[in-house]
């Protein structure tokens, strides 16, 4: 009987969520993804994985949230440019 052993994820699993762009961000999410889809993971490396995925998550959703209140920040402008006499 053979065990292979799959690294363990935790805090270091990768780089730090807060420093990611969206792209890398939302491939990496991809990637955890993957992994819980694909099983075989102990239940300790799955919530550990879980819980990387919820932050990559969230951190995907600041990203859009930023770029949403930025296009209506510009939208906004050109609204008051359209008005101006």
């Amino acid at each position: 009987m053979s065990t292979t052993s799959t690294p363990r994820p935790g805090p270091d699993a990768g780089p730090d969520v807060s420093t990611l762009s969206y792209e890398q961000a939302r491939d990496d999410l991809v990637a955890v993804v993957a992994r819980l889809e694909a099983g075989g993971a102990t239940l300790e490396e799955s919530l550990a994985l879980w819980e990387r995925g919820e932050a990559l998550a969230t951190r995907c959703q600041e990203w859009l949230d930023g770029a949403r209140r930025r296009l209506a920040a510009a939208h906004a402008g050109d609204e008051d440019e359209e008005t101006a006499p």
